[in-house]
Order: structure tokens, then sequence, then C-alpha cells
């Protein structure tokens, strides 16, 4: 079965498929604007470094931080920018740093289907395209797919209709009972796998769609059916965790990876994730190749 996400058929990027929301670095909304400095205290204490140590790492003192994080002294637009750089801020709250200090956003925020992200789709396509047979996908920050090659359009076979109208969401189409989780034969585990990546992406930013999301997800009953077995069910023991998954009356067991863009100069761009999914053993691998070619 052919679905409408799929790399192949030159449209995976319709607006339609995104989930709703701009992203899990949204911030939200409080009664009063937050001052640059408390924001920036924030981000210090997560980084969990002294006022010192960011002073010497921005070239700065501990006095103007202190200035800075208490109201005293107003950071120019490089000091807001140098900061949120060394303290590994993300670029959509890096414009909420610029905004919060009285300057205009540094970083652009383009949908993915402007035209002047022409290239940046046709390239993620072919990544897609070339990953085949093996499984492949982009999500954004709030895990909506945006595309996927049919690697992944072979694995969702079988999942409820309603779960793959569009906006059409990568958690929801693993965890939910009338998805993937049905079929995954260690759903315990990667089910706490993929809990713990949202709660460790919450604990560094504010965003309340992807708290929706989480609660959401988290809330699903686990079904009846699968999730009995372990990682280590087999005989030979896993390199990392993998997801085992019934298909074609054989168990898939594959290692997922998550590649984003090095120094992102555009917000949208920063959000974007590409999974792939390897295959954990040489039965996998063969039985993708097969399907490829039936």
């Amino acid at each position: 079965m052919t679905h409408p996400f799929v790399a192949g058929d030159r449209r995976p990027f319709h607006p339609a498929m995104r989930a709703p929301g701009v992203g899990y670095l949204q911030l939200m909304t409080t009664a009063a604007p937050p001052r640059v400095g408390t924001l920036l205290r924030e981000w210090r204490d997560r980084r969990r470094l002294s006022q010192l140590e960011l002073a010497l790492r921005a070239d700065s003192s501990a006095r103007h931080i202190s200035f800075i994080e208490t109201g005293r002294s107003r950071p120019s637009q490089e000091m807001v920018l140098r900061l949120a750089d060394h303290l590994d801020v993300p670029v959509r709250e890096r414009n909420a740093l610029l905004i919060a200090a009285g300057y205009a956003p540094h970083y652009p925020e383009r949908s993915v289907d402007d035209p002047s992200m022409s290239a940046l789709r046709a390239s993620l396509e072919r990544l897609l395209t070339g990953y085949e047979p093996y499984p492949a996908l982009v999500v954004d920050g709030t895990y909506g797919v945006l595309a996927a090659n049919r690697g992944i359009a072979a694995l969702v076979e079988g999942v409820a209709e309603h779960l793959l109208k569009p906006p059409l969401n990568a958690m929801r189409l693993t965890l939910h009972p009338e998805g993937l989780a049905p079929r995954i034969r260690n759903l315990r585990e990667w089910r706490g796998h993929l809990l713990d990546q949202m709660d460790r992406q919450l604990a560094l930013m504010r965003s309340s769609p992807l708290r929706a999301l989480y609660d959401e997800v988290a809330a699903y009953p686990l079904p009846e059916t699968g999730g009995r077995e372990t990682a280590t069910a087999g005989d030979t023991p896993p390199f990392a965790l993998p997801m085992m998954i019934e298909h074609g009356g054989r168990v898939l067991s594959f290692i997922s990876t998550i590649a984003t863009f090095n120094t992102p100069m555009d917000v949208t761009v920063s959000e974007l994730a590409i999974e792939t999914f390897l295959p954990a053993d040489p039965e996998t691998a063969a039985a993708l190749g097969r399907f490829s070619r039936s």
C-alpha cells in the first residue's frame, strides 16, 4: 500500500501533513513577558554553569553576567547571541531571548513548503529514497511526519486508517493501541525509550504542544497482544535497544538513529530530525531486501 507521505510520490512536504502548533520549542504563554535576564539565568541553571564559568566562556565578567540577569544592564544583541551560543540554547528560543531584550528575531522561520526551501526538500527526498529498502522518515519538533520512504509505508500496513490521516504523528503511529504497538514485541521497553526521549526534551525546553503529546501517548493503554518480550530475548545481545516488530509473518529488529542539522540558520530547519532504522540482524536485512523486490 502506498501512502501520501512516501517520498517517491513527489509530494512529501504537503502542509496538511504537519502537526498543528509551531514546534516543540514554542514558549508557553505567560501573563507578563519574561525579562531577558530571567531567561538567561534559567538557561544557565539548566546547563549547571556558574556566572563565572559562563563569563569565562563568553569572554565577559561575572559582574556583567550578574547585571544582565538582575536587569541592571541591558545586553547588546551580539552579547545575547554569544551567551545563547555558549548555553547551547535552541534556535527558536534564541529568538525569544532577543525579543525579551528588545531586539528583532535573528533567525527566520520559513515553512518547509516555502520556495526558498526547495533545495532542502529535494535533498531530504533523495536521502529518504536512497535509504530504501530500510525505513526512514523526517519529523518536526512535535514528531509530525513531514516525509517518509516506502520502508516506513510497508511497516504501517494494518495501522488504523484514522492514524494515517494528516496530520501524521510518529509517536501516535507507534504507541497507539491501533497503531504499531500491538505488533511491537518489546513494546514496554520501546515505549519507555520513547517516553524518556520526550521527557528529556521537555526538561530542556518549555513546549505546550510537546507536553500535550507526551500526556496523550503516555496515557495510551498497553495492548493485550505484544510487549511481552525483551530486547535480550534472542541468542545475541543487542548493541543498542532495538525495536522488534512483527511484519509479514516474521519478527524484524531495527536500531533507530536520529540525525539533525548542524549550525541551522532557520528555526524550522533547527527542529527537523531524520530518523532511520538500521537492520539489527542479518535476518531483518534479508527480509527487507525480499520485501523491496516483491
